[in-house]
């Protein structure tokens, strides 16, 4: 038979966020893979995962999660990780891996599926989709998506604050993720385009340490990583005025 990878969207953080196909998939696969950073800690895919299979089937797999300038340490982690899953997959057949999130929208497992893909051949990866953070803080806020025609830009601001800055030039919400230690640049992206007035943030979503915020308040300092921007356009034509 042929081994399964089956990358599985836990959502943003709150357990109560994790679909039915998702929980049924975590507790069907015989081994659920956690990306941990080198630190160790628990992180938010594992803490969510424990809500739903016991911790003996919980393999916690080292990725260098927050490594952006050591290129070859990044790869090394992404192939010692790969290993790792490749080695479970030989021995039980079917694993999931769980991550925040979609693991469609910047997650690890789109690495680690390339890797598996080319250590165990034959491996059919499937994903489960997850609610989004963009999608929580949303919800959270009251903010509004998108309306109508509008379009919906999603912008890494790891990328740069200049990417989001031309975002924010054009027409539609702007969803800036990763953006906390670039807070105050974000800022100033927002002021200097007009778009702060109704832009909000949120990081930490459904934890007790949450904090959803008026885009107003950032002051420069450097917010959690994982901190997610939403940043609606201007909306003066009443209901339907979008459409």
């Amino acid at each position: 038979m042929s081994s399964r990878l089956i990358g599985v969207g836990v959502g943003p953080g709150d357990p109560e966020l994790v679909t039915v196909k998702g929980v049924n998939a975590l507790r069907a696969a015989d081994v659920v893979v956690v990306p941990v950073m080198d630190t160790g800690e628990r992180g938010r895919a594992e803490a969510t995962v424990l809500h739903y299979v016991p911790a003996e089937k919980v393999v916690r797999v080292v990725f260098a999660l927050n490594e952006r300038t050591d290129r070859a340490r990044r790869e090394a982690a992404w192939d010692a990780a790969g290993e790792r899953v490749a080695a479970l997959l030989r021995d039980h057949g079917a694993v999931a891996f769980a991550t925040i999130g979609d693991p469609n929208v910047y997650s690890t497992f789109t690495y680690l599926a390339q890797t598996v893909a080319e250590s165990v051949p034959g491996t059919i990866v499937e994903t489960v989709p997850g609610i989004t953070a963009m999608q929580d803080l949303a919800a959270r806020s009251g903010a509004v998506l998108t309306e109508g025609t509008e379009p919906l830009t999603l912008v890494p601001v790891t990328a740069g604050a200049a990417v989001l800055k031309d975002a924010l030039a054009g027409p539609g919400t702007v969803v800036a993720y990763k953006f906390g230690r670039q807070a105050g640049e974000v800022a100033e992206a927002l002021r200097e385009t007009g778009r702060i007035g109704d832009a909000v943030w949120g990081s930490a979503l459904g934890l007790p340490e949450e904090s959803v915020r008026p885009a107003a308040e950032l002051d420069g300092t450097p917010l959690p990583y994982l901190s997610t921007l939403i940043a609606p356009p201007r909306r003066d034509g009443g209901r339907g005025g979008k459409l």
